[in-house]
C-alpha cells in the first residue's frame, strides 16, 4: 500500500485489533511486530487479541501504554475447516477480534491467520454492506510504474457477472481513495482483449459495465498486460486472482534465485554483482511483497485486512501501517455510499 497517496477522511487515532494467535509464526512474530509498531506509533491504539499468558511469554520488553491485551482462549488453526472452527470456537482470537470491530471498539482488524476463517468471520459477525452480494479480497501488485489492484484473490469461487461488476466498483474506489489514482482504469482479466472473449461471467460483467458507463472501464486485459500497468484495477474471480498473485510472487523469487546462482558461480559473476548491486537492490525493493502489508476484504461492514500466513514481524508492521491507513480512509463507508441505491444485475 502506498501510504503517501491516501486520501484520509479520519485524522484521529485509529484503534487496531490484531489477531495475535493467527499465522504460521504466531504468537511470537505477530506480537513482536505489533509491539515494535506500537512503540513507534504512540498516538494509535492496539488491541492485541489472544491468550494473555502466551502473549506475555513472547513479549520482549514492557508492553507499551497504547497496547491493550484482550483475552481469547481459543485459536483457529491453519489446517482447520473455517465453518467448523468458527462454529465450535466462539472464543477464538479471530472471533473475539471481529467482535471488537462489530462493537465499535476497534476501527480495523489485522490478521495473519486462516484466510478462510477471517473472511467467514467477517461475513458472519460484521455482515455485508448494503448492495454488496459478495465481499472481495484485494491485493496490490507491483509494476515499474506503480501498483495496481487485483481482486478477487480468495473470497469467491465461481463469481457471477454481477459479482465481477461489484468488484469493479469496489476496486475502483479503493484505487482512487487509497492509491490516489484519478479516474482508475478498470479491466476484466480474461483470455483475450477483444470484447466477447472470456467466460459467461466476464461477458455479463462487460455488458453491464459498458451499459452503466460510470467507471473508466477499458474492457478486457490479458495476463501478460498486467506487468505493463495497462489497468489500475484488474477484476477476476478468486481462482484466477489467487493463481495470478502467487505466480507473480513465485516468478520473482525464481528470477532472483537464478541471479544469485549466476553471480556466485564464478569470479566473473562475483565481479558483475559488485557492479550491478545498486540496480539489483532497487529491483529487489520494487518486488518486496512484504511492503504491500495486507489484503483488504472489501464489501463488509468493517475494515478487515488479511496478510500472509507466513508473515513475520516486519510484514506485520507493514500490515499495521496498511490497516491504519485504510481505517483513516474509511473505505467501508465510501463503498456503502457508492452502492446505495444501485440496482442489482442478473
Amino acid at each position: 500500500m502506498d501510504l503517501g497517496t491516501v486520501r484520509t477522511v479520519n485524522d484521529g487515532p485509529i484503534r487496531v485489533a490484531v489477531d495475535a494467535m493467527g499465522g504460521d509464526h504466531a504468537p511470537l512474530e505477530i506480537v513482536s511486530g505489533t509491539l515494535s509498531w506500537a512503540r513507534s506509533h504512540p498516538a494509535e491504539r492496539v488491541l492485541l487479541v489472544g491468550a494473555p499468558e502466551r502473549i506475555a511469554e513472547v513479549a520482549v520488553g514492557q508492553i507499551p501504554p497504547n497496547v491493550e491485551i484482550v483475552p481469547a482462549s481459543q485459536v483457529v488453526e491453519m489446517d482447520e475447516s473455517p465453518a467448523q472452527a468458527l462454529k465450535s470456537k466462539k472464543d477464538s482470537s479471530i472471533m473475539v477480534a471481529m467482535d471488537l470491530v462489530k462493537q465499535g471498539r476497534a476501527d480495523v482488524l489485522v490478521t495473519a491467520g486462516h484466510s478462510g476463517a477471517g473472511m467467514a468471520a467477517a461475513v458472519l459477525k460484521l455482515g455485508r454492506l448494503p448492495g454488496v452480494d459478495r465481499p472481495a479480497l484485494a491485493v496490490q501488485m507491483v509494476t515499474e510504474t506503480g501498483p495496481f489492484v487485483l481482486l478477487d484473490i480468495g473470497a469467491n469461487m465461481d463469481s457471477t457477472g454481477n459479482n465481477l461488476y461489484q468488484f469493479a466498483h469496489m476496486g475502483s474506489l479503493y484505487a482512487e481513495r487509497v492509491l490516489g489514482v484519478v479516474n482508475p482504469r478498470v479491466g476484466l482479466l480474461s483470455i483475450g482483449e477483444e470484447r466477447g472473449k472470456g467466460d459467461q461471467a466476464v461477458q455479463q460483467a462487460t455488458e453491464t459495465l459498458d451499459a452503466e458507463g460510470t467507471l473508466n472501464f477499458i474492457g478486457n486485459v490479458e495476463g501478460r498486460d498486467l506487468v505493463k500497468h495497462m489497468a489500475d484495477v484488474a477484476v477476476c474471480d478468486a481462482m484466477v486472482g489467487n493463481v495470478t498473485m502467487k505466480f507473480f510472487e513465485g516468478l520473482a523469487t525464481f528470477i532472483f534465485g537464478l541471479w544469485e546462482k549466476e553471480f556466485r558461480g564464478s569470479i566473473r559473476g562475483k565481479l558483475a554483482y559488485l557492479l550491478m548491486r545498486p540496480s539489483i537492490g532497487r529491483i529487489r525493493t520494487l518486488f518486496d511483497y512484504e511492503k504491500m502489508g495486507a489484503s483488504p476484504l472489501l464489501g463488509v461492514k468493517g475494515m478487515v485486512l488479511i496478510t500472509h500466513g507466513s508473515a513475520k514481524r516486519r510484514m506485520i508492521e507493514f500490515a499495521l501501517d496498511a490497516g491504519v491507513t485504510a481505517g483513516r480512509a474509511r473505505i467501508p463507508d465510501l463503498i456503502a455510499d457508492a452502492f446505495r441505491g444501485k440496482p442489482r444485475h442478473g
